[in-house]
């Protein structure tokens, strides 16, 4: 008889975060900058060019937070599900 394991349960992603937020190759979480949607006729264009840098995530509280919010981040970064 196999034995008895226990159910592993999966863990819901908070899309808004997912969709926020991107690991590189070496782990670091990076974000873009808002403000770029509309709105932009009044920005320079220097604004405009420094608002597509992206931004790494440095602060160990907020890291802690975006690994609570997408916990599978980092797995599923090249080929998501679904």
């Amino acid at each position: 008889m196999p034995k008895a394991t226990k159910k592993k349960y999966k863990l819901k992603t908070y899309k808004a975060a997912a969709k926020r937020f991107r690991v590189t190759g070496t782990g670091k979480i990076v974000r873009t900058k808002g403000g770029k949607s509309h709105l932009r006729r009044r920005k320079s264009a220097r604004v405009k060019a420094q608002l597509s840098n992206m931004l790494i995530v440095d602060t160990p509280g907020e890291i802690r937070r975006i690994k609570r919010l997408a916990p599978y981040l980092k797995r599923y970064k090249a080929n998501p599900p679904g």
